[in-house]
């Protein structure tokens, strides 16, 4: 199914999205050496209730997860990439955190994640790997304009993610997004210009590009949900809901929005 939003429920998106924005930004925040995962997740279940919203995750059970997801936010330390179910582990120096989360509000639902190294430390490999997302993430959004095609967001991505040197996995990436949290079309991180289908105003779509440092698989954690790098390396994760109006695209899920 493919959404086209009305300019109302337009107007409740930017709501929903700047509660996203707003919860991820209060989280970086929190998330330091020390902190647990499972800390993270009991403050974004009171952050979604404080802002009237609803979780998107918590009775998510799609077929390529194991039951339930039964969490609030996807965390993914180091190698875990997508789809992180929160557990006991205290965040060390240095380490690659990647805060994905998805609510719905007002009826729409807004879904982003962010990467970032938690404390002080200095990792050019994980600097470079979320640089890269952040470039890709932005040369999607400039692309995503009315009669443009999805193909073209793809192209945009994932040029910026090979000139970069990393390999691209098209398996698992963006989305269309509206009444409910995963929707038709797929945006994959790669593909060819010109492709696929064409973007109208009131079209919500979730831009989502991640890479891992040397590999283009993935594994299943033992948790049947967390997807990590094949080899172990280092990943990142950078995502934003994002709204076709007739002047292009407008970011939704900004923490100032």
């Amino acid at each position: 199914m493919i959404e086209i939003l009305s300019p109302a429920r337009l107007a409740r998106a930017r709501t929903t999205g700047a509660t996203v924005g707003r919860i991820l930004h209060e989280l970086r925040s929190r998330s330091t050496v020390g902190t647990n995962l499972l800390d993270i997740d009991r403050w974004t279940k009171s952050l979604i209730a404080a802002a009237g919203a609803q979780s998107c995750y918590v009775d998510y059970a799609p077929s390529f997860g194991r039951g339930p997801f039964g969490h609030y936010i996807c965390t993914g330390v180091n190698d875990a990439v997508l789809h992180g179910r929160p557990y006991d582990y205290a965040l060390a120096e240095g380490d690659l955190l990647t805060l994905d989360l998805a609510v719905l509000q007002g009826g729409v639902a807004a879904d982003a994640a962010i990467s970032f190294v938690v404390g002080d430390v200095e990792r050019p490999e994980s600097a470079a790997l979320i640089a890269a997302t952040e470039r890709a993430l932005s040369a999607g959004i400039a692309t995503a304009r009315p009669g443009a095609q999805i193909g073209d967001i793809s192209h945009a991505i994932g040029s910026v993610l090979s000139e970069a040197g990393y390999k691209v996995n098209t398996e698992f990436g963006g989305h269309g997004i509206g009444s409910t949290m995963h929707q038709d079309p797929h945006v994959p991180n790669s593909g060819r210009p010109g492709r696929g289908y064409r973007l109208r105003p009131g079209l919500l779509l979730a831009l989502e590009p991640w890479v891992m440092a040397d590999t283009a698989e993935l594994k299943v954690g033992q948790d049947g949900w967390t997807l990590r790098s094949a080899t172990g390396c280092a990943t990142a994760h950078t995502e934003h809901t994002i709204a076709i109006t007739p002047d292009g695209a407008e970011i939704l899920t900004l923490p100032s929005n």
